[in-house]
């Protein structure tokens, strides 16, 4: 009998999407390590999925939040959930920012590399370099306006889309009656992509494998071991942050994050194999609404919160900035610092939830600032994915919690599917006494 439930646990974890993925990106890792060029060949498994899951954001993201402003009570609902969301995101990420300030000051990874700018290979960042060069505020601000209302879906920008979907969703509200045949359309459209988003996560773990097989036998170990201090201190920074930052926020809007953390488990370990948060996007989505969140809400801040709320991205780019200044003895003082901050705090927005854009706007703020040599980001070049394993990962939890915190700001959550699925034992309490009396 034991051997029975024993072998029937066995089958059940090997069912699980999240053991899966674990799995293959173990073997990934092996794949790397042992062999490099094999493991680097790997690339196109990773890049795959991840186009999959890139082809659907657009639908998903235009459905959910079209059909959560047509049910919306009110267009001053709208307004005022766009200006909560913006105000938290602010909030956060000025947090964030200023944690991973501290952090670094203190523990001061990059003292006693005396690195000489002058040597580094330039050429290795060229790209990275023009690329933000080219970035400015107000054409990013002008970005987020498609060329055209069907290219906001064929470019797969966030921002583009969610601005298309919430310009049609307040339209067909306005038209009442007349437009609940489209509101039923949408509402149809949105559970067949859904249900595509499905089929393509079977293949998550082939994606995992082939992405963390490339990282691995593409930078290898000796990056890691070159700047092991950094890669630790900025892991651990992300891991305080999580645990102490978001575990306060989770604890005052009644959500244990543990219990969240255990709730995306799936998302999280895609996450840190494919180092990208697009690959999530669509079943976050899911996820948020399942625990009770309105879907109004989940479609506006979950899209926004990808270009708005990175607070992972937010300790990347302070950590390492300061990183770099240390490393090249560049002398910096608290006005610089500060003024490193207000730019992060604008530049911070244009980055999305991946490595390559995190250092793409690295490079403009540094460029920016004009303080830290813009060639120094050289040094990073060869482990920036490694750091990505903790920034996404914080992007991803803080885009699930800012969800509930909105959701619960705006009396727009069921409580009592939130006390079932990620609640705190506190909260659960509550709801049993209530059904009994």
């Amino acid at each position: 009998m034991a051997t029975n439930i024993d072998q029937g646990q066995r089958a059940g974890w090997a069912r699980q999407l999240w053991f899966q993925v674990l799995l293959a990106t173990i073997v990934g890792i092996a794949l790397g390590h042992f062999a490099p060029a094999t493991g680097a060949a790997m690339k196109p498994l990773g890049d795959a999925f991840i186009a999959l899951i890139r082809m659907m954001i657009g639908p998903v993201i235009f459905c959910t939040v079209v059909h959560g402003i047509a049910g919306a009570r009110d267009m001053k609902s709208v307004g005022r959930l766009a200006l909560k969301s913006i105000l938290y995101f602010e909030a956060i990420t000025i947090f964030a920012l200023v944690f991973a300030l501290v952090a670094v000051d203190l523990w001061r990874p990059g003292d006693g590399m005396n690195i000489n700018p002058a040597l580094l290979d330039a050429k290795s960042v060229a790209g990275y370099v023009e690329t933000a060069r080219e970035q400015s505020v107000s054409g990013y601000l002008l970005h987020i306006i498609p060329t055209t209302y069907a290219s906001a879906f064929t470019q797969g920008e966030v921002l583009q889309v969610l601005l298309a979907a919430v310009l049609f969703g307040i339209a067909l509200a306005a038209m009442g009656e007349r437009g609940r045949p489209v509101a039923g359309l949408i509402e149809g459209l949105s559970g067949i992509f859904f249900k595509i988003v499905g089929y393509i996560m079977y293949f998550a773990p082939i994606g995992a494998f082939g992405a963390i097989a490339f990282t691995v036998g593409k930078f290898g170990s000796a990056s890691l071991l070159s700047l092991g201090e950094l890669i630790i201190e900025f892991l651990v920074v992300c891991a305080v942050f999580t645990l102490v930052v978001f575990g306060v926020i989770a604890r005052v809007v009644g959500v244990s994050l543990w219990r969240l953390l255990v709730y995306i488990r799936d998302e999280i370990v895609i996450v840190a194999a494919t180092t990208s948060t697009e690959t999530v996007l669509p079943r976050i989505i899911q996820k948020m609404r399942d625990v009770g969140c309105e879907e109004s809400v989940v479609g506006f801040v979950i899209p926004a919160g990808y270009s708005f709320n990175l607070d992972g991205t937010c300790l990347y780019l302070t950590t390492v900035a300061v990183f770099l200044a240390q490393a090249t003895n560049t002398h910096v003082t608290i006005w610089h610092e500060l003024g490193l901050l207000a730019v992060l705090l604008l530049t911070s927005k244009g980055a999305a939830g991946v490595a390559g854009a995190a250092f793409v706007v690295l490079a403009a703020t540094l460029n920016t600032t004009g303080v830290i040599p813009v060639a120094s980001i050289a040094l990073i070049l060869g482990i920036h994915r490694i750091l990505a394993e903790g920034l996404t990962f914080v992007n991803l939890v803080g885009n699930c919690l800012a969800t509930v915190v909105v959701a619960k700001w705006e009396g727009a959550v069921d409580e009592r599917r939130l006390a079932e699925t990620i609640g705190t034992n506190a909260h659960r309490r509550r709801h049993l006494t209530a059904d009994v009396v």
